[in-house]
């Protein structure tokens, strides 16, 4: 059986993670961002680059003129946008493929990804919380899934077997099958691409946010994300929708029972937008 630390060395061989989304993150808790230090990190990409330009330009901001450059078309949108547009298409390279080993189609991945990030800010925002900072939590709270379905395909009948005797969460199975879990290797890949450390603990602990100390209330609206997207039809792989709900992500988050119908239209609504900005088929 190979253990963690094997794992994670053999990291290198998965598409790199975008250096610009990891030094933007280290602004998230700025409250003051400046628009230069958001523009050095994108005008160098091409790609990134001509994406926020367009999106300024486009009618669903409703621009009366056209921008002619980063740091005009930057000014209008704000950080807390562009920081989440950046973020979602920058995640599409490793979360869209097919994941085998967790019987996960191409893009569902990234859908439920995307979906659960778009809850987490629409909770936030309510809760007086850093929006951008929930999204990306929510955002890559799966992010060890890509790491371990190469494993797992290898074990494919074991894993459906499991499933389907002891209707366990995929957790439960992973840790079964491995020693550990697609949550504790998302941690630490997390911290092998150098995010900080209340992002790395908050995707460790999405499952067992009560477990994540200080860092438990993000935590917690990783797992309610990940849950409500579940909730919506937006899961994705076995057993989906195999989760014990943990009444202490609602305390740490504030949030009750009666709130989630509540959450899960907006979420709906919000995803409209989400939808005409990345052109993701929900």
């Amino acid at each position: 059986m190979l253990s963690i630390d094997e794992i994670i060395r053999d990291i290198d061989s998965l598409p790199p993670f975008p250096r610009n989304l990891t030094a933007l993150t280290e602004l998230l808790d700025e409250t003051d961002v400046d628009v230069d230090q958001v523009v050095a990190l994108i005008q160098y990409d091409p790609a990134l680059t001509a994406l926020v330009m367009r999106l300024c330009n486009s009618a669903y901001f409703g621009a009366t003129s056209p921008v002619s450059d980063l740091r005009e078309a930057t000014t209008r949108l704000g950080f807390n946008q562009i920081f989440q547009v950046v973020a979602s298409l920058s995640t599409a390279g490793l979360l869209r493929p097919q994941q085998k080993g967790y019987g996960i189609e191409a893009g569902a991945l990234w859908r439920h990804s995307v979906t659960a990030a778009v809850i987490g800010k629409c909770i936030a925002l309510e809760q007086d919380d850093n929006p951008s900072l929930v999204f990306t939590a929510c955002l890559l709270h799966d992010i060890g899934k890509i790491v371990l379905s190469g494993k797992l395909e290898a074990l494919y009948d074991k894993v459906l077997a499991e499933t389907k005797l002891c209707q366990s969460p995929m957790l439960v199975v992973e840790q079964n099958l491995l020693g550990f879990d697609h949550a504790e290797v998302g941690g630490r890949l997390l911290e092998h691409w150098r995010f900080s450390p209340q992002l790395a603990e908050a995707v460790r602990r999405h499952h067992d946010p009560g477990a994540a100390g200080e860092h438990a209330r993000l935590a917690a609206y990783a797992y309610l994300g990940n849950m409500i997207a579940c909730f919506m039809g937006f899961g994705c792989g076995h057993q989906a929708l195999a989760f014990r709900c943990r009444a202490e992500a609602l305390d740490l988050t504030g949030v009750s029972a009666e709130d989630i119908p509540h959450h899960m239209t907006k979420a709906f609504d919000a995803l409209g937008d989400v939808q005409a900005l990345l052109d993701i088929q929900f």
